[in-house]
This record gives C-alpha cells, sequence and structure tokens, in this order.
C-alpha cells in the first residue's frame, strides 16, 4: 500500500505565500508523475501542476508565475510553492502520484487533501 500525506495548508492574507508539501510512504518502487489538484468550494477538481519523474513542469494557466512545484526523489516528496495568492486559489489542494511497487505496475494515488483559505 502507498499512502500519500499533504501538509502546509491554512490560511492566509491575499498576496501572501504558503508551501505545500505531500510525502509518499509505503510499497514504493519508483514514482512517476507527481502533481497537485485542487478542488474549489462547489466547484469541479482541477489540475495545478505536474511533474514529471524527469522534472518537466506543466501549470495551469490560472497559476503560472504565482506557483513552483518542485520535488524531492530521495524523500519522495512533491512540494507546491504558492505565492501572490488570491481568494479564487481558496480549495483542498490534493496530491497526486502515480507510483510503481516493487514488481507491479504504475497506480494512481491521492492524498487526502489540505485547505487552503485565502482570505482578509
Amino acid at each position: 500500500q502507498v499512502q500519500l500525506v499533504e501538509s502546509g495548508g491554512g490560511l492566509v492574507q491575499p498576496g501572501g505565500s504558503l508551501r505545500l508539501s505531500c510525502a509518499a510512504s509505503g510499497s514504493i518502487f519508483s514514482i512517476k508523475a507527481m502533481g497537485w489538484y485542487r478542488q474549489p468550494p462547489e466547484k469541479e477538481r482541477e489540475l495545478v501542476a505536474t511533474i514529471s519523474s524527469g522534472g518537466i513542469t506543466a501549470y495551469a494557466d490560472s497559476v503560472k508565475s504565482r506557483f513552483t512545484i518542485s520535488r524531492d526523489g530521495a524523500k519522495n516528496t512533491v512540494y507546491l510553492q504558492m505565492n501572490s495568492l488570491k481568494p479564487e486559489d481558496t480549495a483542498v489542494y490534493y496530491c497526486n502520484a502515480v507510483v510503481v511497487p516493487p514488481g507491479g505496475y504504475g497506480r494512481n494515488y491521492w492524498g487526502k487533501g489540505t485547505l487552503v483559505t485565502v482570505s482578509s
């Protein structure tokens, strides 16, 4: 089994910054893509950013130039640095990873989410 545990959410004022972390643990041989998704109140879940095992990144247009995704392969951890936060960034942020177990095939896993609230 694999667990993804997010941390770093909270309440921040508009224009502020937060850094989210997501650590993967369990039966892991390798991790392919990792990413962050978010679900604003009463809306569908949406992609925020992804990063491949080779470090190639992709971002939603709404967060480009404000958010930065990175990963630490040795720690099986992905980060999301969020700057210049706006009220519309308020959402539950979910970590996602494609994990390959020893002797197995890649499978998609999700964390339980961490709430980010941007408000004055």
